[in-house]
């Protein structure tokens, strides 16, 4: 088993079969974290989304379900920044370099940058929520007002907008990109997949956008 394993991960179609799947992966977490925070908009004090807040941390399994996305992340990482400087160094080319330049995107042509701004965005995420929540817990502790309190502001809400964007844009070829990596590839289906990935690309981008448009509409109505 460890030698095929070692063996699929060796070989350039290995590498980029495992950055496929885990990004797919991955676009499923995105629209399970997005169906969840749609409980903002359920009421104005926020506390239908601190039940469901509070029902996920309660979860015995949330530690073990945060490590397998935690290492999903890391593959998908890993393996594209290997597939990114295995073709580089053999053709010279940015990602995806079977595309021809008539068929490049601006998502295809930015496939590693957007993902870098992703993972920085991802740290602050990670820090102003998960660890911020662990470190200003108390009794009046509320997710949905520490959301409320980040995202009405100017500079944080930018924050956020420029992490959604550049989501967007990485999901508007890398949905595309996955399939084509898993094998998925025709002539009379890669357009429909192109338009899949942006389908992707808009429902999360607008999804997550509606979140800093709504709090900073809220903190300029007080």
């Amino acid at each position: 088993m460890i030698k095929l394993l070692s063996r699929l991960t060796g070989s350039s179609l290995g590498k980029k079969f495992v950055m496929g799947l885990t990004g797919l992966a991955l676009v499923g977490f995105l629209f399970v974290h997005l169906a969840g925070n749609t409980l903002l908009f359920a009421d104005r004090d926020g506390r239908a989304f601190d039940r469901y807040e509070q029902t996920l941390t309660g979860n015995p399994l949330l530690p073990l379900a945060e490590l397998a996305l935690a290492g999903l992340f890391a593959l998908h990482i890993v393996f594209a920044l290997r597939v990114t400087a295995q073709n580089r160094a053999a053709k010279g080319q940015n990602y995806q370099t079977s595309a021809k330049a008539k068929t490049r995107s601006l998502g295809s042509t930015s496939m590693i940058y957007t993902g870098l701004v992703v993972l920085g965005f991802l740290v602050i995420h990670i820090l102003d929520f998960r660890v911020g929540k662990l470190l200003r817990e108390d009794e009046g502790y509320s997710m949905a007002g520490m959301v409320r309190e980040k995202l009405s502001t100017p500079l944080w809400a930018g924050i956020y907008v420029l992490g959604v964007v550049a989501l967007a844009v990485h999901l508007s070829h890398g949905v595309r990109s996955a399939f084509q990596s898993l094998g998925v590839s025709h002539p009379n289906l890669n357009p429909w997949l192109v338009r899949a990935g942006w389908a992707v690309a808009v429902l999360v981008g607008v999804g997550f956008l509606s979140f800093p448009i709504y709090f900073l509409a809220q903190g300029a109505s007080r």
